[in-house]
C-alpha cells in the first residue's frame, strides 16, 4: 500500500474545483512518481462543490418516468451544462428512497482531463462524501472534518449522504461555538426536507489533525447534545496514512457499479 499527498499549483484549485487540469495533471503526475505508483486506473473522488444531491421518498408505486420527473422538478436544470442521476437507496413495499445528484459536466470534464494529464485512465468520478458514508464504521453521524478549509460537514444517515456543508472556523477564537452553530441549520434542514428528527443517538465524528483536546470534546458534547468521536481507525492500516483519505478510498472501491 502506498500514500502521497501533495499542494496543488497556486490558482489551480479553488473550493474543490479544478481551473487549470494542466496544472493539476503535472503535479498529480510528479506525486505518481515521487511514490511509486505504477497504477494506471484511477478512481476519483471528486468535493462535494461539483454537485448537488437530494434524498427524498417516492411513492411505492411511482414509475421511472415519475422519479425522473421529481428528480427534474427538485433541481435547477435549466441547462445543459447540469446532468443529473439517481439511484433508489432503499426500495420496499411500503417506502422507497432516492438518492438523486445534479452535476457540473465542466467540472467533471475538468477532473478528468486533469487525470489524464498525469497518465492515468478515470475509470471513475464519485463525491467525497458518498465515499465516506460508505466506507465510516456508523450507520448515521454527522461528520466533521476540520482538516480542510473551509470545514465541510456531512450529515450521514443509513450510510446515504443527505446533506454538505461548509463553515469557515476562525481558530484563533471560539471554533467549538463555531461548529455547534453550523450543526443547527444542518439538522433543521434535515427535518424540513422529510427526513423527521435525526437520529438521537447519532454521533459527531470528528477528524482533526491535532486531535481535539479534551476539553473541546466535553464543550462540543454539552453544545450539541451528542457524542463527539474521532474518525474510527481503520485496522490493519499503516499509521502514516491518515484515517480520511483512507476511508474515501476505501469507499470508492466499495461503488456498487464498479
Amino acid at each position: 500500500m502506498r500514500y502521497g499527498a501533495a499542494v496543488a499549483p497556486a490558482g489551480s484549485l479553488e473550493g474543490g474545483r479544478v481551473l487549470d487540469p494542466a496544472a493539476v495533471g503535472q503535479a498529480l503526475r510528479q506525486l505518481l512518481l515521487n511514490t511509486k505508483i505504477t497504477t494506471t486506473r484511477a478512481l476519483i473522488a471528486a468535493s462535494d462543490a461539483v454537485a448537488s444531491y437530494r434524498v427524498f421518498p417516492v411513492s411505492p408505486n411511482a414509475t421511472d418516468s415519475e422519479i425522473a420527473a421529481e428528480v427534474k422538478s427538485r433541481f435547477d436544470l435549466a441547462t445543459e451544462r447540469m446532468a443529473h442521476r439517481y439511484v433508489e437507496v432503499t426500495a420496499g413495499p411500503d417506502e422507497r428512497m432516492v438518492f438523486s445528484t445534479v452535476w457540473d459536466r465542466h467540472q467533471v470534464t475538468a477532473i478528468a482531463t486533469a487525470v489524464r494529464q498525469a497518465g492515468l485512465d478515470p475509470a471513475a468520478v464519485d463525491l467525497k462524501s458518498l465515499c465516506l458514508a460508505r466506507a465510516l464504521a456508523v450507520e448515521s453521524c454527522i461528520l466533521i472534518d476540520m482538516t480542510v478549509e473551509p470545514c465541510e460537514v456531512v450529515l450521514i444517515a443509513q450510510r446515504v449522504p443527505h446533506i454538505w456543508h461548509t463553515v469557515a472556523l476562525d481558530m484563533g477564537g471560539d471554533f467549538i461555538q463555531g461548529i455547534a452553530d453550523a450543526l443547527r441549520p444542518v439538522v433543521g434542514f434535515y427535518k424540513r426536507s422529510g427526513g423527521g428528527e435525526f437520529v438521537p443517538n447519532s454521533p459527531l465524528v470528528v477528524r482533526s489533525d491535532p486531535a481535539l483536546p479534551a476539553e473541546a470534546v466535553d464543550r462540543l458534547e454539552q453544545l450539541s447534545g451528542r457524542s463527539v468521536l474521532p474518525v474510527p481507525q481503520p485496522g490493519r492500516v499503516d499509521a502514516g496514512i491518515p484515517y480520511v483519505p483512507y476511508l474515501t478510498c476505501l469507499g470508492l472501491i466499495m461503488r456498487r457499479d464498479a
